[in-house]
C-alpha cells in the first residue's frame, strides 16, 4: 500500500520530516487540523470549533485528500491522516462497529504507521499549535493506542536529525511488512 502515515503528538517533527521527503521527490499530504486552525485564526475565530465539529471537518478533509491522490505505485506520505481523524471522532461521537470497519477498509494505508514520539528539545508553539508539551504527550499516547487497536504496526521513529529520520522511514518501508488487521 503506497499511502503511508506519519503520526504522533504535536511538535514531534512530523511536518519537518514530511518536508524533507517532499524535497526528495515524494508526494506528501499536509495535516488538515493545522489548516482548519489557521483558517479560523485568520478569521479571528477561536482556533477550534467544538470537538465533534472539529473532528468531522478534519475527517471530511482527510477523505478528500485521500481520494485526491492519483493512483501510484510510489509512496505517498500523509501528515497524520484520516485514521487519526477517525480516532478523534471515535472519542467524541463513536461510529457503530460496522461503520468503523467499513471506513478503515475503504481508505487503506500501509500496515506500518510511523509514530514520532514527543521530543521536548524540538517542541515549540506556533499560531496553530497552542497545546502544552504535556498535551502533546497525551495526544501521542492516544494515537499509539488507537493505531494499535486498529491493527496497525506502530513503528517509532528515533530522535535523529531530520535527514536521518526521513532516511529511517524509507529504509523501514524498503523492508516490507505484514498486512494490517483492522480490529478497531
Amino acid at each position: 500500500m503506497p499511502h503511508v502515515v506519519l503520526t504522533g503528538g504535536p511538535g514531534a517533527g512530523k511536518t519537518t520530516v514530511l518536508a524533507a521527503l517532499a524535497a526528495m521527490g515524494y508526494t506528501t499530504v499536509e495535516d488538515s487540523a493545522r489548516a482548519i486552525i489557521a483558517e479560523r485564526v485568520a478569521r479571528d475565530a477561536s482556533p477550534r470549533p467544538d470537538l465533534p465539529t472539529f473532528a468531522r471537518e478534519i475527517l471530511r478533509r482527510d477523505i478528500d485528500k485521500y481520494l485526491g491522490q492519483p493512483p501510484t505505485s510510489q509512496w505517498v506520505f500523509f501528515d497524520r491522516g484520516l485514521i487519526d481523524s477517525v480516532g478523534m471522532l471515535q472519542e467524541v461521537a463513536p461510529l457503530p462497529a460496522h461503520e468503523l470497519q467499513a471506513m478503515l477498509a475503504a481508505y487503506p494505508f500501509h500496515p506500518s504507521v510511523f509514530v514520532f514520539p514527543p521530543w521536548e528539545a524540538i517542541y515549540v508553539n506556533d499560531s496553530e499549535r497552542d497545546q502544552s508539551f504535556t498535551d502533546a504527550i497525551n495526544v501521542h499516547d492516544k494515537v499509539v493506542l488507537w493505531y494499535r487497536s486498529c491493527g496497525y504496526i506502530v513503528h517509532e521513529v528515533p530522535r535523529l536529525p531530520v535527514a536521518q529520520r526521513a532516511q529511517h522511514v524509507l529504509e523501514y518501508l524498503a523492508q516490507g511488512n505484514a498486512s494490517p488487521r483492522f480490529t478497531c
